[in-house]
């Protein structure tokens, strides 16, 4: 059979084939990560997996590694869909290549508070970029036969209470914006899943929300499947309405149930079918449909070199007094010192996690970079909070001899019910054969040989009664307990416990952990999850930075890498502070001090406070940047390629200068009082200067702007590249509407294009609009006929180009 584009109206035949039990079996996952298959109708079972940056597979395994892409926010960054089309792309061949059928994501949430705990996962502070974003990297996912999923569907834009949260939203808000982000990347990438999210909208969950149906299916056209958010369908009230896959599975809130219900007649079986219908669709389009096939031709792309470039595109160059890039001949020595320098963040934490086979460090990228030149290193400032893994050069599994660790699953009675052989000493369980649910007891054993001597944190992060023994004997016995409720935040930031250890550099210890298991309850009864090492030395900080301080006196030029760590930004939990952790701070201005060629690089998922970014030379905002981030960073700094990012988000001054920033529901519920006037719209109607605007970011050329000529659907610009070498130009429209009747943003992006040009070279530049531009929600789409606005330029303040268009 030829294939095709599949629409649910299709497979009325197979339909009829299945009994009442079989259709409601597939509507509820097999396991944690897959689909039930239906031999009878040839469909076999669909694998979805995390996502959004890359493709974990079923299981969460060192062993079979996953490419790290740079976060969503670097993505948004680039303001690049050819570049969101690539990752999609690039992320498709990781899901064929690990047999997984449907990525769950893109991450399309927006911005709404720089304090939201996922914000590295989504893309920006407005719905324009996003949506054009989304819609490409959709787009580039699906071309592979694989699905994407936009999600989380709609207003999660937190995680405080996210389970149980009721966000209280206008529905002029609700569509201007947060609707709207998703909106293209349905009725034009045409989307083959949506995923609804945990939270209530107006009164109700998501997952039996009417807006699952309205806009989503009447006004979109959506004839995909909407999959739940893992455990997010609760009730049986789901079922009717437009909510069509409860994962995981087998254990749902739909099962039995929903097949009684629908025999008594309280759920009519023809929503049922609409569901069916659709998994079935699903499954032609995927290729798990026999008589479908997934795309016999695969494009030929490198998925690491494309994680180097698309880690420079997201690179934000936010302030540069000349003295990037760097002559990498003209350097005989440079500093390079901070925490993630050394240990760089490349992903965010929770269930966008994936493993990756290696990861290039801004300290290994630099010195692979500048081989002739003395790169010393100086930690300067403790950023890790809580255990860290053990770098498996330090470990021997004693079972086999070679690098990892042996851990074994025991049953109350102490017998083996199943063991392994790992390469890392951070594991988590959630699928794969393990058998969490009837193991009582867990044990890590590994040799451990320090490289350097004194006292060591040795312990664990995770949940339950654990023993840490050390060459046999029992150094301390704890129950680990939890801050949350929020099982992701359980298992993916749990606390750590440790205890003292005498090492001597090169002398072996063996090390043993027990972990009695605790017991849950649905679809987390066979997961757990624990990382063993080592907690933080922090007992003389200023040693640290005085280290740092005379390093960077006695160099050239010094490259600080500042950032956040795992318990700032993860799933499951917002953060409390936009301020760096740790003595960052400090470290900086007492290095910018000594040596006035500082470079500050900000390993961050999202915004952060630089209380001394007037006091460096340069400062480059990289996100979390991916496997090749070292590589990477090298590049940008020495001018092998240009910082290519500009800010998809405002950056604040001070916390208290945010005019939106609470996450924190109260009695249960977030309320959207600001409505349409969210990120730099909020700033601007406050007011109140960042310190770098939306749209903001700096390359190394010049350009100018002229000739800005409109029409109702598009505008033109000439552009020049007026300085000496090639570059890049993200050309940004925006609309404004001071006399109005209408309570509008003070502007707002209409559209937006990258110019690229070597130096003295000039073009015409075509900006699309945003079919909305001109409209509001006012129980539909309506326009308020007059003279509007539209300016071009390289920022939301920076708009040297204006011109006036009437609107009917």
């Amino acid at each position: 059979m030829q294939r095709m584009s599949p629409t649910p109206g299709d497979f009325e035949e197979l339909l009829g084939r299945l009994t009442l039990e079989e259709k409601v079996r597939i509507l509820t996952g097999q396991d944690f990560w897959s689909t039930h298959p239906l031999p009878g109708i040839g469909l076999r079972s669909m694998v979805l997996s995390d996502g959004p940056s890359g493709v974990r597979g079923a299981v969460w395994d060192e062993r079979d590694p996953s490419l790290n892409l740079p976060s969503a926010t670097a993505l948004a960054s680039s303001w690049d869909v050819g570049i969101a089309h690539q990752y999609g792309v690039v992320s498709g061949l990781e899901a064929r290549r690990k047999g997984v059928d449907v990525v769950l994501g893109p991450t399309i949430n927006l911005h709404r508070s720089p304090l939201g705990g996922r914000h590295f996962e989504a893309f920006s502070e407005d719905p324009v970029l996003t949506s054009e974003l989304a819609a490409a990297y959709v787009s580039g996912v699906q071309e592979l036969g694989v699905g994407a999923t936009p999600k989380h569907y709609i207003a999660n834009d937190f995680e405080t209470e996210r389970f149980t949260a009721d966000v209280v939203v206008s529905e002029r808000a609700l569509r201007e914006l947060y609707l709207l982000a998703f909106e293209k990347a349905v009725t034009e990438a045409k989307a083959w899943l949506v995923m609804s999210s945990y939270n209530s909208i107006n009164g109700a969950t998501a997952s039996e929300n009417e807006l699952l149906e309205t806009p989503l299916n009447t006004d979109w056209g959506f004839d995909g499947v909407v999959v739940s958010d893992w455990t997010a369908v609760r009730s049986l009230e789901s079922a009717k309405h437009s909510q069509d896959l409860a994962m995981p599975g087998p254990v749902g809130a739909w099962g039995d149930a929903l097949v009684e219900a629908v025999r008594s007649g309280e759920i009519k079986e023809d929503a049922i079918d609409r569901k069916v219908l659709r998994i079935i669709a699903l499954g032609a389009r995927v290729g798990a449909l026999e008589g479908f096939e997934k795309p016999a031709s695969v494009p030929d792309v490198d998925g690491v070199a494309f994680a180097r470039t698309a880690a420079a595109e997201g690179s934000v160059l936010v302030r540069n007094t000349g003295e990037l890039p760097w002559d990498a001949s003209a350097l005989s020595r440079v500093a390079i010192i901070g925490h993630n320098a050394q240990h760089a963040r490349t992903q965010g934490g929770g269930s966008a996690t994936v493993i990756p086979s290696s990861v290039v460090s801004p300290l290994d990228g630099l010195r692979t970079a500048l081989p002739g030149v003395d790169v010393t290193y100086s930690v300067g400032a403790v950023v890790q909070e809580g255990i860290a893994e053990l770098p498996l050069e330090s470990m021997v599994n004693p079972s086999t001899g070679k690098h990892g660790a042996r851990v074994r699953f025991l049953d109350a009675n102490g017998v083996e019910l199943f063991a392994e052989d790992r390469f890392s000493s951070a594991l988590v369980y959630i699928g794969g054969g393990a058998p969490i649910g009837q193991t009582s007891t867990f044990e890590f054993r590994t040799t451990y040989t320090p490289s350097e001597s004194g006292t060591i944190l040795l312990g664990f992060a995770s949940v339950g009664l654990g023993r840490i023994f050390v060459d046999g004997t029992l150094a301390r016995e704890v129950t680990a307990v939890p801050e949350g409720k929020d099982l992701a935040e359980i298992m993916l930031a749990p606390p750590s416990v440790s205890t003292p250890v005498e090492v001597t550099a090169g002398q072996s210890i063996d090390v043993r952990v027990e972990l009695e298991l605790e017991k849950h309850e649905g679809a987390f009864a066979d997961a757990m999850a624990i990382t063993v090492g080592v907690e933080p030395d922090r007992s003389n900080p200023q040693a640290l930075i005085d280290e740092a301080v005379a390093a960077a006196r006695a160099a050239e030029v010094a490259v600080v890498v500042v950032g956040t760590n795992s318990k700032v930004e993860s799933e499951g939990y917002d953060r409390t502070t936009l301020a760096l952790p740790g003595l960052q701070d400090d470290l900086v201005r007492a290095v910018a001090l000594v040596n006035p060629r500082t470079v500050v690089v900000v390993n961050a998922g999202s915004p952060v406070l630089m209380p001394w970014r007037d006091e460096v030379a340069a400062v480059l905002v990289t996100y979390f940047g991916g496997q090749e981030y070292g590589n990477a960073l090298a590049d940008v700094l020495l001018g092998v390629v240009e910082p290519g990012g500009r800010l998809p988000t405002t950056w604040a001054r001070e916390e208290s200068d945010v005019p939106v920033i609470d996450v924190t529901p109260r009695n249960g519920i977030v309320r959207y009082d600001e409505g349409i006037h969210i990120g730099y719209r909020a700033w601007l109607r406050a007011g109140t200067e960042p310190a770098y605007e939306f749209g903001h970011g700096l390359g190394y050329t010049t350009w100018s702007l002229s000739d800005l000529a409109a029409s109702q659907s598009a505008v033109s610009v000439n552009v020049t590249n007026t300085g000496e070498r090639s570059g890049k130009h993200v050309i940004q429209v925006y609309a404004e509407r001071p006399e109005t009747t209408v309570d509008r943003p003070v502007r707002w992006l209409a559209g937006f294009t990258v110019v690229r040009l070597d130096a003295g070279e000039s073009t015409e530049a075509t900006i699309d609009l945003q079919p909305h531009t001109f409209q509001h929600w006012d129980n539909g789409w309506t326009t308020e006929p007059g003279t509007f606005t539209l300016h071009a330029g390289s920022s939301v303040t920076n708009l040297p180009l204006s011109t006036t268009i009437q609107v009917d």
